[in-house]
C-alpha cells in the first residue's frame, strides 16, 4: 500500500499558476503510475494527468499542465499555468501499479480555486 499526500492548492487569480505536489511513503514508489484528477462542486471527478511509462492530460488541460515526477523524494508534481475559473475543485492523486489497471491507493486531496 501507498500512503499519498497532496500539498500545494490554494486561491489564484484565473492566468495565475500553482504546483500541486503529492508525497508518497510506503512501496516503492518509482513501480507505481500516479495519476492526477479534480472533482468540482457538482460534477464527477474528472482526470487530469497521468505519469508512469509516458505521460497523459485530459483535453480540458492539455497545453497549460504538466505533470513530473522525481522519484528520490517520491513525489509527483503537478504544475499548472493558465488557470482558469473552471479548473476550480479539489484536486485527488491516485497511484497505481504500473502494469495495473486500478487506483489502489487516493489522497485525501488539496482544494484549489480559481477565481475571475
Amino acid at each position: 500500500q501507498v500512503r499519498l499526500v497532496e500539498s500545494g492548492g490554494g486561491s489564484v487569480q484565473a492566468g495565475g499558476s500553482l504546483r500541486l505536489s503529492c508525497t508518497a511513503s510506503g512501496r516503492t514508489f518509482s513501480s507505481y503510475a500516479v495519476g492526477w484528477f479534480r472533482r468540482a462542486p457538482g460534477k464527477e471527478r474528472e482526470f487530469v494527468a497521468l505519469v508512469g511509462g509516458n505521460t497523459y492530460y485530459g483535453d480540458s488541460v492539455k497545453g497549460r499542465f504538466t505533470v513530473s515526477r522525481d522519484n528520490a523524494k517520491n513525489t509527483v508534481y503537478l504544475l499548472m499555468n493558465n488557470l482558469k475559473p473552471e479548473d476550480t475543485g479539489l484536486y485527488y492523486c491516485a497511484a497505481r501499479p504500473e502494469s495495473g489497471v486500478y487506483y489502489t491507493d487516493w489522497g485525501q486531496g488539496t482544494q484549489v480555486t480559481v477565481s475571475s
